[in-house]
Order: structure tokens, then sequence, then C-alpha cells
């Protein structure tokens, strides 16, 4: 079936919602309307519509005058089978001693790697982002450096490929790992992929805001969070990630933008975390910190 979206910018957070709502009233109707903002420090936000039947291009444009927003750019999408295309352009990716695969090139996993298998679908982390690539690296090399990770928790978990990858190489029956997400979703892939790669009662998944499940709280303190997620998010939790972590444990943060980064570096110095590792992967820093 073929669909339609609509998509627009404007400034400010109030006349973006307001836009989210008046698109609601519009024939035919959205089957989805989705406001974000756009992380780049711009202030602007995004709103974006999507329609099974052509939309109304004269009431999308009365909307944008009304609230100061850019033309919609409306486009037709065929109709595709998004997660099949994925499978077919993803090849496998190496970080360190991590191997992350879908099943398709599952006789491409070198022995000598640990083998993540990860399936395109409706969540966050295939490893190919720079941001999932810079926190398996950053895994890798904290491990490489002696850590281990006894009590370990994937804030933002998407696919859970973090949580599962800590798993791999700290296979202590007693260690507690668990991976969270705010999207239920994500929450249900996660568990899957915590199935097939025979993680099942290694891997505990919860769908949570930040650290707020009961779970995660009796867990803490932990040796090791990676916080994968954007970097409004990541400066609000930095209170909790502060009171969840034991002395000396580590975070690895990602979701940042390279000029976002000395933001969010001051904000956790601050709270008392130190530096140790600042990487770059394209447009993408990955930040591993220690508390002190």
């Amino acid at each position: 079936m073929t669909t339609w979206t609509a998509l627009t910018t404007l400034t400010g957070q109030t006349a973006a919602e307001a836009l989210g709502a008046a698109m609601e009233r519009l024939t035919p109707e959205p089957t989805g309307i989705g406001v974000f903002e756009v992380e780049d420090g711009s202030g602007l936000w995004e709103v974006g519509g999507y329609f099974t039947e052509a939309p109304d291009q004269a009431g999308l444009a009365l909307l944008a005058v009304m609230q100061g927003a850019a033309d919609f750019v409306i486009s037709e999408v065929p109709e595709t089978d998004w997660v099949a295309h994925v499978r077919r352009e993803l090849s496998p990716v190496e970080a360190g001693q991590f191997f992350v695969y879908g099943a398709h090139d599952c006789e491409k996993v070198p022995a000598d790697k640990i083998a993540l298998l990860i399936e395109a679908a409706m969540a966050f982390g295939t490893g190919h982002h720079g941001t999932t690539l810079g926190c398996l690296r950053a895994l890798d090399r904290l491990a490489g450096e002696g850590l281990i990770g006894r009590n370990v928790a994937d804030i933002g978990c998407g696919t859970a490929v973090l949580a599962m990858a800590a798993a791999k190489i700290w296979t202590d029956k007693d260690t507690i790992i668990l991976a969270s997400d705010i999207d239920q979703v994500a929450v249900e892939v996660a568990e899957t992929n915590v199935r097939v790669n025979d993680l099942t009662g290694r891997v505990s998944c919860v769908e949570a805001a930040g650290f707020a499940h009961p779970d995660l709280q009796a867990a803490a303190p932990y040796d090791l969070v990676f916080a994968n997620i954007l970097k409004g998010p990541l400066i609000g939790l930095a209170p909790d990630m502060r009171d969840s972590l034991k002395t000396g444990g580590y975070c690895i943060l990602s979701g940042i933008l390279n000029p976002q980064a000395d933001q969010v570096i001051q904000v956790y110095s601050d709270l008392g975390f130190n530096l140790v590792q600042n990487d770059q992967i394209v447009d993408w820093t990955t930040l591993t910190l220690r508390l002190v």
C-alpha cells in the first residue's frame, strides 16, 4: 500500500506540539504524527505526518503559515518491506572482539570472535550506527583493560546488543545484566534477540524510563552502565547515573553529536565523573566516564 509523509521544521516545542495537534484535525486524517527535537543544537523541531491517502496540501500549507513553520515536504512512499531491505543492505560489523551479524551472514562468523546475532527489526542498534559501534569498541577496550562487570545495565537498549555483548564476555552465572527501554516494541525485540543468542536467564529486559524500574533499582549499584540515547536524555539522566554506579564504576554514553560532547562531559564532570575516553565515529561521539 502506498503511503505519504508530510514533514516540516519550526522553532520551539510549544509551536511544534500545537502544529502536531492541529494536523490531527485534517481530512484525510494522518495515521500517525511525530514531533521531535532536532538534536543538533539548532533549536528546531521536526513535525511529521503519515498518511494512507494523499494529504490535503492546501490544509498543510495553511497550518505551516499559522505556526510559522517551513513549507511541508510531501513525499509518496511506495510499499516496501523495509526489514527485508535492511537485511540485504547490512553487512556484518566487527568491533574489537565482537562480530555483529544477521542470520543471512551466519556462514561469515569468524571462529575467534564473539558472535552477536541481531536481525533487522523495529528497534535501534544493529552495530552499524556510529553510536552503537562506539559503545561496543568502548566495552571491548574496558574489558581488555581488566574490567569485570558483575552488575551491568543497558539503558535505552534498543536491540539489547550492548547488554548481550556484556553477557558474552562476563559469563559468571551470578553476573546481573539488565536491559531497559522506554518503548515496549524495543523491549520485545530485545527479548527475542536475547533468546536467539542463547542468553535467556543471563540478560533480563524491562520497560522503563531511565532507572525507574524496581529491578533496575534493586540491582544497583552497577560496575558498568551503557546509555546510548541522546544528549538531552543523557543530561537528564546524569544524577541518577551517579546514584546508580559504584564508586570507580564506568558509564559508556553515546547518541551524542560531536559538537554536543563538551556539554555532556561538563554535566557529568560536575557530578564527580572523570573522562576516560572520547571516541568519535563520523558525526557521533561515545564517552567513557568513571565515577570517582
